[in-house]
């Protein structure tokens, strides 16, 4: 998952992708594990060579005026899957609502751009020939064309924005946001973030305490402080929480003696889709999926005790995967 931290000059992203990053993190680029303590169990009773945890890439995009984001940061980031936008609620200097509204605004005037021409082009290809012309291409950006007109990022219509004529356009405005409100120390506690909507999450958290916490060594330490300060969770757990929730990921879990290993799955998926998240041959070649789920592996303890209660089970290709499911895939190639 590429997730872009991008903001305004000043908002303090670069202390925040040092927070999630952790110290002494070279350049702008960062791999972080998804914490996941469902691991730690399944790796006492395997005893794996190896665990390995789903992994996250935040890039601290360089750049962005004290006003707007500029032309080069709205091309960079169409390559990511999820946006984190820290806004400045901390220096009294800045208006943190209308710089979240003027990152709305480009996005959508960016979205537009792309639509006109598009659709320009479209308007030639009829006078050419008519066979280079898509009606029904045409006819979802023109509806999507509307919804920008209003004001309204399509991310609200996710539907319509991931429709394969629309997909290959990869719009910002579609892209699930989460905004990082970048608060004083002492104003924690207080502050309240505005409400969530479709595809658009908030989170408050105070960038410079982030990134002295980060910089504790010691885990009983980190812990009393954070504690102390009343923090539930740190800002990498709750950034990694909410993107899961606004991309609509779950986590699956595969084990064995070689490794034990989480990987990320789209909520509503089947078997057949998580087993082609592996690899490709696994997919290709599938022919069940023994499933346990992750309550009844805690009720058990063993994989033996969950077989004699019946609770280990074999699953076709259309079986809905539920977050917590341990699978080990059968297939042939």
């Amino acid at each position: 998952m590429k997730t872009a931290i991008i903001g305004f000059s000043g908002s303090g992203k670069s202390e925040l992708f040092r927070a999630l990053a952790g110290p002494g993190t070279p350049g702008n680029r960062a791999m972080v594990k998804v914490p996941e303590p469902r691991l730690e169990p399944l790796c006492d009773l395997f005893k794996p060579k190896k665990s390995t945890h789903t992994e996250i890439e935040f890039m601290n995009l360089p750049g962005g005026g004290s006003s707007s984001l500029g032309n080069k940061i709205l091309s960079d980031i169409r390559g990511f899957e999820c946006l984190l936008v820290v806004l400045d609620a901390y220096s009294g200097t800045q208006d943190p609502i209308a710089q979240l509204n003027a990152i709305e605004a480009e996005l959508i005037i960016s979205d537009l751009a792309v639509i006109e021409k598009k659709l320009e082009r479209m308007q030639e290809d009829k006078k050419k020939a008519k066979h280079l012309h898509d009606p029904g291409q045409e006819e979802m950006l023109t509806k999507a064309r509307g919804i920008l007109e209003q004001d309204r990022p399509l991310r609200e219509y996710p539907d319509l924005a991931a429709r394969d004529a629309l997909r290959g356009f990869a719009f910002l405005s579609s892209k699930p946001v989460l905004y990082a409100w970048n608060v004083a120390e002492d104003s924690l506690g207080g502050f309240k973030t505005p409400l969530d909507s479709t595809g658009m999450g908030h989170v408050a958290f105070s960038a410079r305490l982030e990134r002295e916490l980060s910089e504790l060594e010691d885990r009983q330490e980190l812990l009393e402080f954070m504690q102390e300060l009343g923090i539930q969770g740190s800002v990498l757990d709750r950034v990694i929480s909410r993107a899961y929730d606004l991309l609509g990921l779950i986590t699956f879990l595969t084990v064995g003696e070689k490794e034990v290993c989480s990987w990320p799955l789209k909520r509503g998926k089947n078997a057949w889709e998580a087993a082609g998240v592996i690899h490709s041959d696994i997919q290709k070649g599938f022919i069940r999926a023994e499933v346990l789920g992750w309550e009844d592996f805690v009720a058990c303890k063993s994989f033996k005790k969950a077989r004699e209660q019946g609770v280990l089970r074999l699953e076709g290709k259309e079986y809905i995967v539920r977050d917590g499911d341990i699978i080990t895939f059968r297939f042939n190639v």
